[in-house]
């Protein structure tokens, strides 16, 4: 009797899944007992997490198991990701030059062939994967490596499923099944190359407000608080748990702290499939080799990891179990790290014997590159390599692993669920779930109320720990009140006074608006978090909308009380303290609108610079066709439309009213509009 110790970082449930496995194959070769059904083996299985984690899971401890002398059948592999012939390509523009017109015409007149299929006078073809190949497996690493412009990150959205169907070619199976974009959002995540993080929250909010979005309603508080502190020890954030994530004005945690909590928040579920985009750019070569190390403990515990890396160094080499080398969107090679010196050896360059292999490598692949034949003969080297392997495989049943043939889809995701996997769909009967149906994993972990309250509570802890954002907003419009008070301080009725009072409203209703353009950075900054937490159903986007119109609405409610307080005694406006409070509620209105536009424009509109030019020009047209510079009656047919869609027609005219419709109150003279002007004196009585 044999005995083998696990590493810790196989999860105990998996110990016990081999243990069950190797006793089930014992009493079965014995014919003492029937082999139990798949509800049945996840059903034990869950009860054997339950007992060995005690609920929790979390901390992998040593198992020893116990291996009798007969040799045991290969278990099936969980999850083996596939994807064959990948091809994707672009439409360019095409330089355009005098000459180059007329050669590129009698190309594509005197000699179709040599022209690529699509291409066209204006634009042309690019290929930036071409029939791309290769294999992932649970718990193991694959990294796609290769020069600035060889397709990595193009090759990692595609498996992520982030490319149109209908631009890419080839295939992607998840357990030779092809994967429905819905179920693809709830078992994987995406980490982008990019930080996107609220600055004013500590790493453990952050990640605590991730478990509120991805874990489900059914698990209590306590349980979510226990899933984030084994994560930040999981991740190795212990020290940094109460630091603020920050930014260029605050300061906060390190680089490479910031990469790991940016992993945290897409595993925090724990999903079956993890793509990461260049996770160690940017950082150290310490604070890279920890991430990488991080990543490794994710795909031992029963995850499949996916990512592109730049350069990695020898260290990080060691944790990477699959790899492909990318040249301009063509494979040139794909395996094991280890037989990185046979392959090049074979190709007629050898790799020194102190040298970074993957150095080496991809320092031949760039001198390969810029040389007359590219590298053409790589790739070819590399098809008749695998040809090669492929041959060995099929023909030596001893270095074949044919035999480890994937479960089902479901019973895949069924199986990992029980162990503790995708905790968003772990409810309390996950065990038993059926696995042919398709309910199988939620789409969202929560209801519609609760991701409002989550995201209402995130907004309102990050806005208090910026006061000053609101405080510069309140200023513009306390200033801008009082600069209208004194002004038009107590303006009487004359026809004079009339004209005075329609100059009034009509700039205070368009400032209303302009002090609403400093909200546009701020969903700017939130943009690519919401895009990124939205793309893989943290939470619904109409959640999004409506709890952050419910967030402004305090803000916007003071800031329109201070305004219509400001102005509406000390210009002598109509109406009393009704007429105030119909002013109020009219301020109110304009601010709402003001920041929905704003905030509109902020996700239609990348960038800031350009956005406040299309806020400023296009809140200049509104006050243009508002009425107040030309009559309706005047305004030519074609531009009507854009007098009845301006924002501030509405406000104007409702303010208008409320001043003027009392039908007792009598103005004088209509001449009198030319009083203390230097028309007074030609005027005719």
């Amino acid at each position: 009797m044999s005995r083998i110790v696990a590493d810790n970082s196989i999860s105990p449930a998996r110990d016990a899944y081999f243990t069950m496995e190797l006793n089930n194959s014992h009493h079965n070769r014995g014919g003492s007992t029937e082999s139990p059904t798949l509800g049945q083996l996840l059903k034990r299985v869950g009860d054997v997490r339950k007992e060995a984690t005690g609920d929790g899971g979390e901390t992998p401890v040593h198992q020893v198991l116990e291996l009798g002398d007969v040799s045991m059948e290969p278990r099936s592999l969980p999850f083996v990701l596939n994807f064959n012939n990948l091809t994707y390509c672009v439409k360019v523009p095409r330089k355009l030059s005098f000459s180059s017109v007329f050669s590129r015409r009698r190309d594509l007149l005197g000699a179709p062939a040599d022209s690529v299929a699509g291409d066209t006078l204006f634009t042309k073809t690019k290929t930036l994967l071409n029939n791309i190949s290769g294999e992932a497996r649970d718990g193991e690493i694959l990294a796609v490596l290769g020069a600035s412009g060889s397709g990595k990150s193009t090759l990692i959205d595609a498996l992520a499923n982030r490319i149109a169907k209908g631009s890419l070619k080839g295939t992607v199976t998840l357990n030779r099944e092809i994967l429905e974009s819905r179920l693809l959002k709830v078992i994987s995540a995406y980490v982008m190359q990019d930080d996107l993080l609220f600055p004013m929250l500590t790493v453990e909010e952050t990640l605590m407000f991730a478990a509120e979005f991805r874990l489900p309603r059914t698990l209590s508080k306590s349980k979510k608080k226990m899933r984030v502190q084994a994560l930040i020890d999981q991740l190795g954030l212990r020290n940094a748990a109460k630091t603020v994530i920050g930014d260029e004005g605050h300061r906060g945690v390190s680089g490479g702290e910031r990469r790991r909590v940016s992993i945290g928040i897409d595993i925090i579920h724990d999903p079956i499939l993890l793509f990461l985009d260049e996770p160690t750019s940017g950082l150290d070569s310490t604070s890279a080799y920890m991430v990488v190390k991080v990543l490794q403990r994710i795909a031992q515990s029963g995850s499949l990891v996916i990512m592109s890396v730049h350069q990695p160094s020898y260290r990080i080499l060691g944790l990477l179990d699959r790899l492909i080398f990318l040249s301009r969107g063509q494979t040139v090679y794909s395996g094991s790290p280890t037989n990185l010196p046979g392959y090049f050896a074979e190709f007629g360059n050898p790799i020194p014997e102190n040298e970074n292999r993957t150095e080496f490598a991809l320092d031949l692949i760039r001198e390969l590159e810029g040389s007359p034949g590219g590298t053409k003969a790589l790739v070819e080297f590399n098809k008749s390599w695998e040809s090669k392997k492929n041959l060995i495989r099929t023909s030596d049943p001893a270095v074949t692993d044919d035999k480890l043939q994937p479960l089902s889809l479901k019973e895949a995701i069924s199986a990992s669920i029980s162990r503790g996997k995708l905790v968003s769909g772990a409810t309390t009967n996950s065990v038993t779930v059926d696995p042919s149906s398709n309910s199988m994993v939620p789409t969202f972990a929560n209801p519609v109320w609760t991701e409002m309250a989550v995201l209402s509570r995130r907004s309102i802890m990050n806005s208090r720990r910026m006061p000053e954002l609101f405080g510069i907003r309140l200023g513009a419009v306390m200033v801008t009140g009082f600069i209208l008070a004194t002004m038009f301080w107590q303006l009487d009725n004359s026809p004079k006074g009339i004209q005075e009072r329609l100059g009034f409203f009509a700039f205070a209703m368009s400032t209303t608006f302009y002090t609403c353009a400093d909200a546009l950075p701020v969903f700017l900054q939130e943009r690519y978090i919401f895009m990124r937490e939205t793309a893989y159903n943290a939470y619904r986007r109409s959640s999004y909308v409506l709890s952050h119109s419910i967030v402004a609405l305090p803000s916007l409610v003071f800031l329109s009380l201070a305004f219509s307080a400001t102005t509406f005694w000390a210009v002598g406006l109509d109406g009393g303290l009704a007429g105030f409070f119909f002013y109020f509620f009219i301020i109110l209105a304009s601010f709402w609108a003001g920041s929905s536009f704003v905030t509109f424009l902020s996700g239609v509109v990348p960038h800031v610079m350009l956005g406040y030019t299309i806020v400023v020009a296009i809140l200049a047209y509104f006050l243009l066709f508002s009425g107040f510079f030309i009559n309706r009656d005047r305004i030519p047919p074609y531009w009507i439309w854009f007098h009845y869609l301006s924002l501030v027609k509405y406000p104007y005219e409702a303010v208008l009213q409320n001043e003027f419709e009392d039908p007792v109150k009598c103005f004088v003279r209509g001449v009198q509009i030319f009083d203390n002007s230097p028309l007074e004196r030609s005027r005719t009585p």
